[in-house]
C-alpha cells in the first residue's frame, strides 16, 4: 500500500541537497533540524572527513552528541582521551565534554551525528576551544595600540 504522508508527520532530506559547512574542518551537513524539519528534540547531521582531515575541538553546554560511524574510522579525542570508533560503532559524548574528530586513516570517514536536546538558543549550543583550520591569525596591533 502506497500512502501519502502529511509533511508535519515526516520530513525527508537528502544529504546531496545540503550544502556542507566546512568551517570547523571536514564537511558537515545538517540534515534534520528545527529549520529543515521543525525538530524539537535535537538535530541530525552527516560528517564526512577525508584522510588527514579533522574537526576542531569544541563542546556543547546543553547537548549530548551521539556519533555513529558508517564508513571509515574516526578518532575522537574527548577531554584528552583518544577513542577509535570503527564502522557500525557508536559513541555518546556527554554535554560539556570537549571533543575533536580526526580521520587518521587512508580512506574517507562518514559519521552520523545526532545532538540533543537543543540549547535554549542556537548561539548557546556550541563553544569552540580551538581555532578553525582556516581561521586567520589575529592582526598585529597597530603602532601605539596595546596588544
Amino acid at each position: 500500500m502506497n500512502r501519502s504522508v502529511d509533511h508535519l508527520e515526516t520530513t525527508k532530506v537528502c544529504a546531496c541537497d545540503v550544502e556542507p559547512n566546512r568551517r570547523l574542518g571536514g564537511a558537515t551537513r545538517v540534515l534534520l533540524s528545527p529549520g529543515s524539519a521543525l525538530s524539537t528534540a535535537g538535530f541530525m547531521a552527516l560528517l564526512d572527513l577525508a584522510p588527514g582531515e579533522h574537526v576542531t575541538e569544541h563542546y556543547h553546554p546543553y547537548t549530548d552528541e551521539h556519533v555513529y560511524v558508517a564508513e571509515g574510522e574516526l578518532v575522537a579525542l574527548v577531554n584528552g582521551a583518544e577513542l577509535r570508533v570503527r564502522p557500525r560503532e557508536s559513541l555518546l559524548i556527554r554535554r560539556g565534554a570537549r571533543h575533536r574528530y580526526e580521520n587518521r586513516g587512508d580512506r574517507p570517514t562518514s559519521a552520523v551525528l545526532f545532538l540533543g536536546p537543543l540549547a535554549p538558543r542556537p548561539d548557546l549550543g556550541h563553544v569552540e576551544t580551538e581555532a578553525p583550520p582556516d581561521a586567520e591569525p589575529p592582526a598585529p596591533p597597530s603602532v601605539g595600540e596595546w596588544p
